[in-house]
């Protein structure tokens, strides 16, 4: 963990303007200026701070808190002060629409921004619009992948995002003085704030971390052995994640702010290994979630509520004392926070846009509904094949290897319009039980509520995905490759 250092150094090194105040600011944290907000009914502060930090296409299976290789020291540390959800999807499995979702607690087709670059309707509403009028202070550091701006108004700052190949120095004991100085200004002026703090890490290309130690990592069911020197790599980048995680930790508790601070960690969707990101198996939609706050969550807890991204807006509201919008789709998981619920939603649903994807073929969306053990994928264009760059890579890659490993990538390449998965027994979804007589009530059970919710998103399938190209941003120019 980055080292604490003395207030007044801190602020020399944040900058000038900073000078000026450290002897007012030292003397007022000795007056404990930084103690907890008065409590409410609820048990915890009237309107506490937010801190939510967000890797980049990381499978959460792979973090050590879940079972993976990947050391997470302060992941774990944080998970021990507070809730491990094992039950957390995303609206897809993909960067732009997964962050969309996020921050407007809507669901990609109903808020415009389902394909990748997306851009949102321009009367959608955001977590900065909603925690602004009351009060807060809201930013985002690091990768942003939304749009349009005006949907979006938070403070950005460009720290956090750290560039491929470029170590971020440490000055005076710290990487992220805008982040430090945004947590320190609003603590100053006691004004809570929500803060957004968006990795690149483990996004590939890999090249954040020390892959030595993990040259021998077992691979899961995700990778193929030509592709042990990527994923040690990769997972050397999850520990470089872990490393800013910590910081952020150092910064709260140097600056006192623990005790009035909810403190999340996510994962995002799935790694760009097959059957990850872009597809809307289980790893590919499913995310680590870490909730640590004193007081209110119980140290050293797990639980598996069904909660989604949709759902963080709604109880960031909810803790905030705030009204919720009926207009979300997400819904508060406070009660599950704070000990008083054991469970959340009866189902989770996702959406995967290929049409947008750089170097897609041909259209191949994705749509599919989760429940407490099965999950239900309906694929809207069986008869085209998965072709993207990556699935690409590993069809030539493979090809002349042995017939299992051929037959895993066909699965990959070519799937039939319904699929069916245990999803506690089988998390990789490796065993397609579509076909499996026995339970054919519980696939058409999920296939009707997938079709329900559909309809309530205005989702018509295949003719929203040929119209994908119409909801990415304005800024980004689709590339398609070409056929041979």
């Amino acid at each position: 963990m980055i080292k604490s250092v003395s207030i007044d150094r801190v602020f020399t090194d944040v900058g000038s303007e900073w000078c000026l105040r450290r002897f007012v600011i030292a003397g007022l944290l000795l007056l404990g200026c930084f103690a907890p907000r008065l409590g409410t009914s609820m048990g915890f502060a009237e309107s506490p701070n937010f801190i939510f930090i967000l890797a980049d296409d990381c499978s959460y299976r792979d973090l050590e808190l879940y079972g993976g290789p990947a050391k997470t020291p302060n992941i774990n540390r944080l998970a021990k002060s507070g809730l491990t959800f094992n039950r957390c999807y995303q609206a897809a499995p993909m960067c732009s629409p997964t962050r969309h979702a996020l921050y407007t607690g809507l669901y990609p087709v109903r808020s415009g921004a389902y394909p990748n670059h997306a851009k949102a309707y321009e009367n959608v509403k955001s977590i900065p619009h909603y925690l602004s009028e009351a009060g807060y202070r809201v930013g985002l550091a690091g990768k942003t992948h939304i749009a349009p701006l005006s949907v979006f108004p938070f403070e950005y700052m460009k720290e956090f995002a750290d560039p491929p190949d470029q170590d971020v120095p440490v000055v005076d004991g710290w990487r992220y003085h805008d982040v430090l100085r945004f947590m320190q200004e609003s603590a100053v002026k006691e004004q809570p704030f929500c803060l957004f703090l968006c990795s690149n890490e483990p996004h590939a290309p890999y090249s954040k971390g020390d892959p030595k130690p993990y040259r021998d990592a077992k691979l899961s069911p995700q990778q193929f052995e030509f592709q042990r020197g990527e994923f040690a790599r990769y997972l050397a980048e999850i520990t470089y994640f872990d490393g800013q995680v910590g910081e952020v930790a150092a910064m709260v508790k140097h600056l006192g702010l623990n005790d009035e601070t909810c403190f999340v960690v996510a994962t995002e969707q799935g790694s760009g290994f097959p059957f990850g990101k872009w597809t809307c198996y289980e790893i590919g939609v499913a995310s680590g979630l870490v909730v640590s706050w004193p007081g209110v969550v119980k140290q050293n807890g797990q639980t598996d509520a069904i909660v989604e991204y949709t759902d963080v807006l709604p109880t960031f509201l909810d803790a905030a004392g705030l009204a919720i919008p009926e207009a979300l789709d997400g819904r508060s998981f406070l009660s599950v926070l704070q000990g008083t619920s054991k469970n959340h939603n009866d189902y989770a649903f996702s959406i995967q846009t290929t049409r947008g994807v750089n170097g897609y073929l041909d259209p191949y969306g994705i749509r599919t509904v989760v429940g407490k053990q099965y999950r239900y994928i309906r694929n809207l264009f069986p008869e085209n094949e998965f072709s993207i760059p990556v699935s690409r890579a590993v069809d030539q890659a493979t090809r002349g290897m042995d017939e299992k490993t051929r037959a895993r990538v066909q699965r990959y390449l070519k799937r039939p319009a319904e699929e069916l998965y245990d999803v506690i027994a089988d998390p990789y979804c490796q065993n397609d039980l579509a076909g499996d007589a026995e339970l054919e009530d519980h696939k058409q059970q999920l296939a009707s509520v997938l079709e329900r919710w559909m309809r309530k998103q205005g989702d018509t399938g295949r003719q929203v995905e040929l119209d994908a190209h119409g909801r990415q941003a304005d800024w980004y120019k689709p590339r398609r490759a070409a056929k041979n």
